[in-house]
């Protein structure tokens, strides 16, 4: 889109400072990142049912788009994400308190809440116990960085015209848990491309996707230094 802001600083600044346009372009940017670990959060923090956590999701983030709910972040007082969890707190509580969901209808926006694949993650990944708030959304938060990333590199191969490239990497790289990867004479003699190739494209695939997840980090982190910490974290390397 065009005014999209692209740096890890834009993009937050322009939820607090921006014209219309690039702080709704903003939101919904942080909307993808963060929607799938904030409904998981409530499911699991607040033992909300799937429809009550989607509803509170959905009002979340339909309130930030239409009247600034995190015109208020500062990001010396502490990482977005954290802010966003004391948001959704704070909206569950209000919701308990008084017994009842707030519906939202009407002219309000459908947000694209993945339901099914949220509540498929939530009933094969069970949180640690005692339950650490901060970890689990850091954690779910890490899940959506890697998956949005994953989707951009399939999109990206495939309008260059190459998704073999993709297709090597998911065969090796997201292939089902079990005993071992497939070899790279199955996938060479499946695919009908040399073995030589198949290295060639999974390093090729992990380049692009490291620089894709760091990307994502950008996108959901509001300062230089919260930004080297999550790729350590996350990556285990430094920044570049």
């Amino acid at each position: 889109m065009p005014g999209f802001p692209t740096t890890r600083r834009s993009v937050l600044a322009a939820v607090r400072r921006g014209d219309d346009e690039a702080r709704r372009t903003a939101l919904e940017t942080l909307l993808g990142a963060y929607w799938a670990p904030v409904y998981k959060y409530l499911r699991v923090a607040w033992r909300l049912d799937a429809e009550d956590a989607a509803d509170l999701t959905q009002q979340l983030f339909t309130t930030a788009l239409e009247d600034g709910t995190f015109a208020a972040y500062d990001p010396s007082k502490g990482r977005f994400r954290t802010y966003l969890r004391s948001c959704a707190d704070h909206l569950a509580a209000n919701e308990r308190k008084a017994a009842r969901r707030l519906k939202r209808g009407g002219g309000a926006r459908t947000l694209p809440l993945e339901l099914a694949t949220a509540e498929g993650e939530l009933s094969r990944l069970e949180p640690r116990d005692p339950f650490d708030p901060d970890e689990y959304l850091h954690k779910e938060w890490v899940r959506s960085v890697f998956a949005s990333a994953v989707a951009a590199l399939e999109k990206a191969l495939a309008a260059r015209g190459r998704a073999v490239v993709f297709e090597v990497f998911a065969r090796y790289d997201l292939a089902d848990e079990g005993p071992e990867r497939p070899a790279y004479a199955d996938i060479s003699r499946e695919l009908g491309i040399p073995a030589t190739q198949v290295t060639n494209h999974l390093a090729a695939a992990r380049r692009e996707l490291k620089r894709l997840v760091l990307d994502e980090i950008r996108r959901g982190t509001a300062s230089e230094r919260e930004y080297r910490a999550e790729v350590r974290h996350v990556l285990g390397v430094d920044a570049p």
